[in-house]
């Protein structure tokens, strides 16, 4: 019989309406917990998420999580024996969305506290965010087990004295794709493809990245853009001076589509500016689809740097070019790298290979 764990997501719960690569992590890591053999029902849909650092809205969330403490803790008391959750499994914890919810409640019902994609930032400890930094830390510190998605993560867990540390690679669930396309891919044209939501902050700073390198970019060359959000129109500015060049094609959810622009594309071009790995490079992957990428955060435990693509140093706008222009001489290169993307992806990258991994370190919690 599965064991019960109560899921939760503090930054955007894993039936959010609006789509994302936190949500699809979300989501993908309860089914991961499904093949490991746990039955995770999501525990709350309440988000801490601030985005801004505003003290007011600070303190009316903090009350929100008070009381939606008390109401877990007295719910999950008047559970049958088995339905009451044996562990508390938190996805993603940091300083915008710290998580409130899962030590108090683990706690109380005497179960351990696990979280996934924990980040400690320091420099946090003061500024708008210095309230929620202080409540990320104390559940970080309570954690009994943490899931390391990405690797840059390790140094933060291990300044705050973190016992246990699982290493887990970010997955997909090929079962989600259509098989890919089988083409040459010898044509005239070098065809480019940015995958990315538009909104400010790192996602816009990206766009403003992979635009310079554009500029660059000689021969002749097309790129396929696939997102929307809040800064469309400073994306589509940035674009604008390339015309016919660019095709936007909005947010694409389905994934027979998405999965065909990325078989027909040469390239998933994106800079990732302080991406924590980035699901798109995985999905691309799949689909025989090669990279070329900044080398932020965890980016490279996903991009294997001249095995399935290749990597640049963060936000050096002219080595990116360097790069896309290098592929878009050298077919060959291309193809080898799809090939390697998408080997290393199916060993490295799905669902089953995390559920291995996650059934042996929970089991020891549970036990």
């Amino acid at each position: 019989m599965a064991v019960p764990v109560a899921f939760y997501a503090p930054l955007k719960a894993p039936d959010d309406p609006v789509p994302s690569g936190d949500r699809e992590m979300a989501r993908l890591m309860m089914r991961a917990l499904a093949g490991a053999g746990f039955a995770a029902s999501l525990a709350s849909r309440f988000s801490s998420f601030d985005r801004v650092g505003v003290p007011p809205l600070q303190a009316a969330l903090a009350g929100q999580a008070r009381d939606e403490i008390e109401r877990l803790i007295v719910t999950f008391r008047q559970c049958g024996e088995a339905e009451r959750p044996r562990l508390w499994f938190t996805y993603h914890v940091y300083y915008k969305a710290p998580d409130f919810l899962g030590p108090p409640v683990a706690a109380a019902l005497g179960i351990p506290y696990v979280v996934a994609e924990g980040s400690h930032a320091a420099k946090r400890a003061a500024g708008p965010w210095s309230r929620w930094h202080e409540a990320c830390e104390t559940a970080l510190r309570r954690a009994d087990l943490h899931v390391l998605l990405n690797p840059a993560d390790r140094a933060g867990l291990d300044q705050l004295g973190a016992p246990d540390i699982l290493p887990l690679a970010p997955f997909l669930d090929a079962a989600d794709w259509p098989a890919p396309n089988v083409r040459d891919g010898r044509t005239p044209q070098f065809r480019m493809l940015a995958v990315a939501m538009m909104r400010q902050g790192d996602k816009l700073a990206s766009y403003r990245l992979l635009a310079a390198a554009l500029a660059a970019l000689e021969g002749d060359w097309s790129l396929d853009v696939v997102g929307d959000g809040a800064a469309r129109g400073e994306v589509e500015a940035l674009l604008r001076p390339h015309g016919a060049r660019i095709r936007f094609h909005g947010l694409v959810e389905d994934r027979g589509t998405l999965a065909d622009l990325y078989a027909r594309a040469d390239v998933l071009a994106w800079p990732a500016v302080n991406e924590a790995f980035g699901m798109a490079f995985l999905e691309a992957a799949l689909q025989g689809c090669p990279a070329v990428a900044g080398a932020f955060g965890g980016v490279p435990a996903v991009v294997a740097d001249r095995v399935g693509g290749l990597l640049v140093a963060p936000g050096n706008a002219r080595a990116f070019a360097a790069a896309l222009a290098r592929l878009q001489r050298d077919h060959d290169l291309r193809r080898r790298l799809g090939i390697g993307a998408r080997r290393r992806v199916l060993t490295r990258h799905t669902v089953e290979a995390a559920a291995a991994q996650l059934r042996p370190a929970l089991t020891r919690w549970v036990a």
